[in-house]
């Protein structure tokens, strides 16, 4: 059994959270705070915004004008001993492009200020709530691979089974994301979404199911092409009961892969 939730309704309030242009340099503040349905909480002593920012993972990054410039400069230079022309009109900002490229694709580091709400859960039938599942997927996500930094894609699925609150449906695509768009593994990004869900709103039970092609086995090593790589977590009720992964997978139109 997952740990409950002392409140009705939480509404988490990031402040700060995400980019600002200026003074040469590009920003990402990793504020994060939380609140309940009566009072902000500005501080980390209370143990729910603790965990919450904790799970977050977020960083400062902090990223001057002149750093972006001396990167591209070295972006360059490998580009050009690997064998790229950087003298023609289709290539000359390559360099820039590609930094830009892997500074925007990792923008997961910043936050998303929306993944802030929950709300009441709408179920009030404590025998059928039990096994009731809040199912969203496919997912559809992208990653960079931090051993190689060549991307993965798939699809991911995420149940639940609320206890005292649930979150906005947008709200789990918003965590695939959050922990996507980073340097990355698979395995971890399951993990890492249940931590945060389960930070949220405490949950009696979570499921992910997450499969993906990664390039860094296509395009180098043994470079297959048709293996996709599945991966699942299971928290509370789910692990319990095989019941309840049989009927998550079978909402999500899957062949039973626990």
């Amino acid at each position: 059994m997952l740990e409950k939730d002392t409140t009705n309704t939480v509404e988490l309030i990031s402040q700060g959270i995400g980019q600002t242009k200026g003074s040469g340099s590009i920003q990402a503040s990793s504020l994060a705070r939380g609140a309940s349905s009566k009072e902000i909480r500005s501080d980390d002593d209370d143990p729910d915004v603790f965990s919450y920012n904790r799970e977050m993972k977020l960083k400062d990054r902090n990223i001057s004008e002149q750093q972006f410039a001396k990167f591209e400069g070295y972006a360059a230079e490998i580009f050009t001993a690997f064998g790229l022309d950087l003298n023609t009109s289709g290539t000359e900002d390559t360099p820039k492009r590609f930094i830009r490229a892997l500074f925007d694709s990792t923008d997961g580091y910043d936050g998303d200020p929306k993944l802030v709400k929950a709300f009441d859960t709408e179920c009030h039938d404590e025998a059928g709530c039990a096994l009731s599942q809040i199912i969203q997927g496919p997912i559809p996500f992208h990653a960079l691979c931090e051993h190689h930094v060549l991307p993965f894609y798939g699809r991911v699925y995420i149940g639940y089974i609320a206890d005292k609150n649930i979150i906005g449906i947008s709200k789990l695509t918003r965590l695939v994301r959050l922990f996507s768009r980073r340097f990355a593994v698979q395995e971890r990004i399951g993990q890492e979404i249940a931590d945060l869900l389960d930070a949220m709103i405490h949950p009696d039970g979570i499921a992910i199911y997450i499969e993906a092609h990664h390039l860094c086995m296509e395009m180098r090593g043994v470079r297959e092409i048709t293996p996709m790589t599945r991966t699942t977590v299971w928290r509370g009720k789910y692990s319990e009961d095989p019941t309840l992964r049989s009927e998550f997978f079978a909402s999500c139109g899957l062949q039973r892969h626990d």
